[in-house]
């Protein structure tokens, strides 16, 4: 029988049941790889109950760097009866089935084309441990221990992490340390570490990355950013966030003489309150956050049509999840664009960042208070489940310490007592963006009297028609300013001209480089544009116009970024192609790979491609060659 042979390239999948206390163990597992200088990826797969459900937790080792999700298993750890089917049909042909051997289980539970591997846990730790938690808890440190003999992990990095968890608690630290004893010496007296193909060699190709998760970067964020105040209510998979903006601040936001804390932090009754409490704290000058997720945003809504029309600075962060409803509260999605980018009724448009990774939830939580303040308006952070809640090798965060903050336009007493002219909702030089005050800037002059309903220049109530126009079309251009002003995307060109081209963003990002290589090596040429934001830039429209077709890559159901591209720029829908993955998992680089193959063969046997499906006429004339170069393209294997 073949079998699966690697060094420091596999997957390991972990299948346990919720509350098992098999989390910790499984991080155990991937940090000590990580500190072999390996780079890993791991991917917590848990369901929205407290106990007894599934959970499984991915780990992609890749001295390469891939830091998507690859698909398929190489390994698979089946601690589960539940899904014991399922886990042992997900296995790579070739691949390894770690199991609890105590009960023996019949041939037919098995495959012919994997390589089985059983050792009596259960057994192992009834004889050791006369606790039945204890029993339950040390059984996951047991096949920690077992995988290093079998992997050739080095448990000396796993002590270490042991110590630093452990640090002032010798009796944890002891035990802990048994039970990977345990796993060990079985291990080596009983398995054959010589039948398992897959290895991890000590490398150096971490570098200076750090290992964090998004939430906590986005907190940190929110610190550097400036933010003093967070209105939040507790919802999967954001609370986090509040969370980590709370630690820090405890240590850098406390008067070093006074001791008092230099910000405030308001668990509201819901997410309306929650919201209600960053307007407030904006309008009166303070910089302000909340997070949530698409529920939550959903109540919402109201209050940002307020926020909009008013022109409040509000930053809200968005740790996407499955939907509609409540969903899929512990799965990943890109679903809710078109609700954050047209939140509220009437007309309005909405500011968007769409980070990849932890380093960019870092980079534009703090970008997003600038420009929440600069613009005088709502800004999203649009992360999701995936980025927020997974830990992942990054770029460590970087902070120019001469960086100001910036406020945008907010008129000081001095030019107020010198006569210059106050309008609070006046576009004075062409940027759409008016000046405002703080409350209290002067005693006579400065005052304005905030409301969602229509008013004029100078912030006076009004019902006509053209001061109501004067303020939607000003917002407009207000809206076109910020394209200029938020994180422009990033182009990577194909190593040859192409006529293909692909769209993708946030987490979407790892997979999606990884595929760019494989389908090169199929002959499939696409250069590819990250977006960071919306609104989109000219470049983004330019970059679709250069191609006969570009693909757009997201993880929903109805193709929301597409719509958007669509709706914001104007192109024709037959230029862009979706490819859709949503049904709660990541995306993985194969999964791209074969959909876009599968959609240029397509293309490819078309008896024509519609010139009338083009923008521009330089598009109609490469058509026909882009035609010819796919017709010639063959089918990976």
């Amino acid at each position: 029988m073949n079998r699966i042979e690697a060094v420091n390239d596999f997957v390991i999948k972990f299948a346990n049941v919720n509350g098992s206390g098999s989390a910790s163990a499984n991080e155990l597992f991937a940090k000590a790889i990580l500190r072999m200088g390996v780079p890993v990826s791991p991917r917590n797969i848990f369901p929205s109950n407290i106990q007894g459900l599934p959970t499984w937790y991915e780990v992609r080792v890749s001295e390469q760097g891939w830091l998507g999700r690859r698909g398929g298993i190489d390994m698979m750890v089946a601690m589960n009866p539940q899904t014991w089917k399922a886990d042992v049909a997900e296995l790579e042909p070739g691949g390894y089935l770690f199991y609890d051997s105590t009960r023996p289980l019949p041939p037919s539970a098995f495959r012919d084309d994997i390589h089985v591997i059983g050792m009596p846990l259960t057994e192992i730790c009834n004889a050791a441990y006369q606790d039945p938690r204890q029993r339950q808890l040390f059984k996951n440190i047991v096949y920690v221990g077992a995988l290093s003999v079998l992997l050739g992990i080095d448990p000396a990095e796993i002590e270490k992490l042991f110590a630093e968890q452990f640090r002032g608690k010798e009796k944890l630290l002891d035990s802990n340390v048994r039970a990977l004893q345990l796993g060990r010496n079985f291990a080596q007296e009983h398995l054959d570490a010589d039948r398992v193909g897959i290895k991890v060699e000590r490398s150096n190709q971490v570098g200076d990355r750090i290992f964090v998760d998004g939430n906590t970067a986005a907190g940190m964020g929110c610190v550097w950013g400036g933010a003093t105040v967070s209105g939040w209510y507790p919802i999967t998979p954001s609370t986090s966030v509040p969370e980590a903006f709370e630690k820090y601040c405890a240590k850098l936001r406390i008067d070093p003489e006074t001791g008092k804390k230099n910000y405030a932090i308001v668990q509201a009754e819901d997410e309306l309150a929650a919201i209600g409490v960053v307007i407030g704290a904006a309008w009166n000058g303070a910089r302000a956050f909340t997070a949530t997720s698409g529920p939550g945003v959903s109540l919402m809504t109201e209050f940002l049509g307020l926020a909009y029309f008013a022109e409040i600075p509000v930053t809200l962060i968005n740790v996407q999840r499955g939907g509609p409803s409540t969903g899929m509260p512990t799965r990943t999605q890109q679903a809710d664009l078109l609700a954050c980018a047209y939140a509220s009724h009437g007309d309005t448009k909405h500011v968007m960042l769409l980070p990849q990774d932890p380093a960019e939830c870092f980079e534009h939580a703090a970008t997003a208070l600038d420009l929440a303040d600069r613009l005088q308006t709502p800004v999203f952070v649009m992360t999701d489940l995936d980025i927020g809640m997974n830990q992942r090798l990054c770029d460590p965060f970087k902070w120019d310490d001469s960086r100001q903050l910036d406020r945008g336009k907010v008129m000081t007493a001095e030019e107020l007592e010198a006569g210059k002219d106050f309008g609070r909702y006046k576009d004075v030089d062409g940027d759409g963006i008016p000046w405002r005050t703080y409350p209290g800037t002067h005693p006579t002059k400065g005052a304005y009297f905030t409301r969602g309903t229509t008013r004029d220049a100078y912030a006076r109530y009004s019902e006509a028609g053209p001061d109501y126009l004067y303020n939607v079309q000003r917002l407009l251009k207000k809206f076109a300013t910020a394209a200029k002003l938020v994180p422009q995307p990033i182009l990577t060109e194909a190593d040859r001209p192409t006529r293909l081209g692909v769209i993708y963003f946030g987490s979407t990002s790892p997979s999606m480089e990884e595929a760019l290589g494989k389908l090169a090596g199929t002959g499939i040429h696409l250069d590819a544009l990250r977006l960071r934001a919306f609104p989109f830039s000219k470049s983004v429209r330019d970059f679709i116009s250069l191609h006969d077709a570009v693909f757009v890559v997201e993880q929903n159901r109805d193709a929301q970024m597409r719509s958007l591209l669509i709706n914001e720029l104007d192109v024709n829908p037959a230029q862009l192609v979706p490819i859709l993955h949503y049904d709660g998992t990541p995306i993985t680089a194969r999964y791209i790979t074969s959909a876009i193959t599968d959609a240029v063969h397509a293309m490819a046997v078309l008896p024509a491609y519609p010139r009338a499906n083009m923008v521009t006429g330089t598009a109609q004339r490469g058509s026909a060659a882009a035609m010819a170069a796919m017709a010639h393209l063959k089918h990976p294997d």
